[in-house]
């Protein structure tokens, strides 16, 4: 089942990311040879991971969880932080530095989501997640005392979002 699950996973991934190249509705024949050839060996490689994960990764719950995220609190994240972006290089206000958070995410697959949240977010960069879930970020501007701040601090809600998302 792991296999199937995966193989289809990728096909339909392979298939979107292609979609267009010709003859057959919207591939060629020879695309889809490779799609399908492409998606068996990674059905293959990945059958174990997604034999691990099933449950969890295809959870409608989840699935709406994120998009919910994704079109509101995510988009408004990055909205506000195109704005602050954009006031700092008019500006030159900048203090640029690295700082440590922890979010205290207990799943990688949470943790995952909240770094590249963050790295998605202009102004920020997830730099490494340590092997405690703390997460290293350079920040454009680091405000005076503020070395060590709370993930609130410097992403706002999006550490429980990760959370009702992903733990």
């Amino acid at each position: 089942m792991a296999f199937v699950t995966s193989f289809l996973w990728s096909l339909i991934v392979y298939l979107l990311l292609t979609a267009g190249s010709g003859g057959i509705i919207a591939w060629s024949k020879e695309e889809l040879i490779a799609g399908f050839i492409i998606a068996a060996i990674i059905g293959y490689l990945t059958r174990n991971i997604m034999d691990e994960k099933l449950e969890y990764f295809f959870n409608p719950k989840r699935w709406l969880l994120f998009i919910i995220y994704a079109l509101g609190p995510f988009f408004f994240a990055m909205a506000k932080a195109n704005l602050d972006v954009a006031y700092r290089v008019i500006t030159g206000k900048i203090r640029p530095g690295i700082v440590k958070i922890s979010p205290g995410l207990t799943r990688d697959e949470s943790r995952t989501l909240l770094a590249n949240s963050i790295t998605l977010t202009p102004g920020t960069f997830t730099l490494e997640i340590d092997e405690e879930g703390n997460l290293y970020v350079h920040w454009i501007n680091v405000p005076p005392g503020k070395e060590k701040p709370t993930p609130e601090e410097l992403c706002g809600y999006l550490p429980k979002w990760a959370r009702r998302i992903a733990e």
